[in-house]
């Protein structure tokens, strides 16, 4: 059997079983839609939890942006996985506590006001539109290679996929959809580690491994920084993203973003008790931890397999003119969809893989008749001249068995895992933005006295909707997966996080040092990212100043969020300090939601 009729067996197999699972639990009340009537056990809503947040960020991107950042792509590593604990240890447990639905619903109760809902409302949809377009660029990556379909077909049919079992199953068919969906990535993103990691160092276990030694002896990331270095690369061990501050400043958007993501954060309002909160926190960290300790085995592995692999050898001579192996299989294929591409720059035959931005080594580089690197790739909705160096990040974990040469049935399932990564937290995004529609702006602001019928099928309507939307800016992705999803980090770090951490700790928070608070900081958030990656909603706008030298203390735009959250606290404390306290009843309610009863008084500070 073929790879592409495995493929196609393998991921409708699993789109089988989705589907069958949202009937079997479709949502018949608004609790079942919203929070799947708060009856999951801790452990299912752990592995649930961890399934809606390892995204296709995670699954997909991430390993290729540390293959190619080496340890400055470690910011992944610590942000998500810090802000998960962070999550779980300051917020989850008080906010299931509350007792309410959605995000916007508590930061609407706790500073009594109807505008601060509606403006947590809309950061909420900024942050998680952001987010979905980095999961369509996930499933339209995958698809473009494995079903060979254009990137515009694998959009549509991920789009119906999701529409059919989050619109009809709502959170209890998303819960039990993303149970069965880790269990296909993190299988799918396991296997090949193991298999590979015992193809390079004789270890079947990818994080010893990846501390292990080649066949020739040499410890695998020193064979690798040598040769990364050797063309014209920075040592892939010690390479940093920017500067110290902005690593500082990626991983705290990173983390406090996590923190702040109500997709996430939902997931809590689904067990029984306030306690279940806390087990299902501890249990998710444990499921997202396979996946991430071993994300970096994979990114050497797969980064150090693609260098040896471009690299051909001699084969002959023709007419005084050496001749060279042709181009790997796996490679061809992928050029195909334009992510990775051989552009034969001297014309003759051989890929030259190097730095050309190494001024150094380009000029030695240039006297062997080298015209520049020739490893490009095209991004979607771009034409040839547009094409950008190296390959496109994003295929390096989906490639990365083909490139090992492993059975097609890892390749298969990698694929389908790749997809359960990307669908499920798309599944879980899209039930935040329509849950902040439906309930928090239909019923809690504009029609409070509608029924819970109708409220469930204008929810189910909200939900299509934006995976319409989702859909149409899914076609204009602004960066790497991870790169669009670090963005959507930092509207959530800019706004959410810091309304909710003050909203639980500091009860003179008022609802004007709150809203004040959210707008100023998703504000200066979204004018920096606007002013250096381009309006990157609308098609066809240009990227103004996407250049180190233009950044503010040398400050990213995927990093700046966590500037805006400082922001945002800022000047939340200072208008509070000088406007009316919250009333009594309401300082009372952050007491009741802190501390048990009889346990004491919660401190201001």
């Amino acid at each position: 059997m073929d790879l592409q009729t495995l493929t196609y067996l393998v991921v409708g197999a699993t789109f089988v079983l989705y589907i069958g699972i949202a009937v079997w639990a479709r949502a018949g009340s608004t609790k079942e839609f919203y929070v799947a009537g708060g009856g999951i056990h801790p452990v299912a809503n752990g592995m649930a939890t961890a399934a809606d947040w390892m995204s296709a960020a995670s699954f997909i991107s991430m390993a290729g942006l540390i293959a190619f950042n080496g340890y400055g792509g470690s910011v992944f590593l610590m942000g998500w996985t810090g802000g998960y604990v962070l999550l779980a240890l300051l917020l989850a447990p008080y906010l299931r506590k509350f007792g309410k639905f959605t995000v916007p619903e508590f930061i609407g109760d706790r500073f009594y006001s109807k505008t601060a809902r509606m403006v947590a409302v809309i950061c909420l949809i900024l942050a998680s539109v952001t987010y979905v377009i980095g999961q369509m660029k996930g499933i339209g990556v995958a698809f473009s290679r494995f079903l060979e379909t254009p990137y515009e077909t694998g959009l549509l049919i991920g789009m119906c996929i999701v529409f059919v079992y989050a619109v009809m199953g709502g959170m209890k068919g998303i819960t039990y959809t993303q149970i069965a969906q880790y269990c296909v990535l993190i299988f799918a993103y396991t296997v090949p580690a193991i298999f590979i990691s015992l193809n390079l160092t004789g270890n079947p276990i990818p994080q010893l491994g990846l501390g292990g030694e080649t066949a020739d002896g040499t410890s695998l990331l020193d064979k690798l920084d040598g040769m990364v270095t050797d063309l014209g690369f920075k040592e892939y061990t010690t390479e940093a993203m920017g500067n110290k501050l902005n690593m500082f400043a990626y991983t705290m958007s990173l983390m406090i973003g996590t923190a702040g993501l109500p997709h996430v954060i939902i997931r809590f309002f689904t067990v029984p008790k306030v306690k279940d909160a806390r087990t299902s926190a501890g249990w998710a960290l444990v499921f997202i931890a396979i996946l991430y300790t071993t994300a970096p085995s994979v990114a050497s592995m797969a980064r150090l397999n693609l260098t040896e692999t471009i690299q051909t050898g001699e084969v002959g001579a023709k007419d005084g003119n050496l001749l060279y192996e042709d181009r790997p299989e796996w490679f061809k294929k992928w050029e195909t969809t334009g992510l990775l591409r051989h552009n034969d720059k001297n014309e003759d035959g051989r890929i030259q893989y190097y730095n050309d931005k190494n001024e150094e080594f380009a000029a030695t580089a240039e006297s062997y008749g080298w015209k520049g690197n020739e490893l490009e790739h095209i991004p979607f909705g771009k034409t040839e001249k547009d094409a950008k160096s190296g390959p496109d990040k994003d295929i390096m974990v989906l490639a990365n068995p083909e490139i090992a040469a492993l059975p097609d049935w890892v390749v298969a399932l990698v694929v389908a895992g790749g997809l359960a990564a990307a669908l499920s937290t798309a599944a879980g995004l899209l039930l935040a933005i329509s849950s902040a529609i439906s309930h928090d702006l239909l019923k809690g602001i504009f029609k409070p006295d509608i029924s819970e019928k109708d409220e469930l099928k204008a929810g189910r309507i909200a939900m299509a909707g934006a995976i319409a939307v989702a859909g149409y800016f899914g076609l204009n992705p602004p960066d790497f997966a991870a790169g669009t999803v670090a963005i959507a980090f930092g509207l959530a770090a800019s706004s959410i996080f810091p309304a909710l951490m003050m909203g639980i700790f500091f009860k003179r928070l008022n609802r004007t040092g709150a809203i004040a608070g959210m707008i100023a900081g998703i504000s200066v958030t979204m004018l920096y990212v606007f002013q250096h990656k381009g309006i990157m909603f609308i098609p066809g706008t240009s990227f103004l100043g996407d250049m180190e030298k233009d950044w503010f203390l040398g400050i990213s735009p995927n990093a700046f969020g966590a500037v805006g959250a400082l922001v945002n606290f800022t000047v939340a404390f200072t208008v509070s300090r000088f406007t009316d306290p919250p009333p009594a009843d309401v300082q009372e309610l952050v007491e009741s939601v802190r501390i048990p009863k009889g346990a004491g008084e919660a401190s201001d500070h």
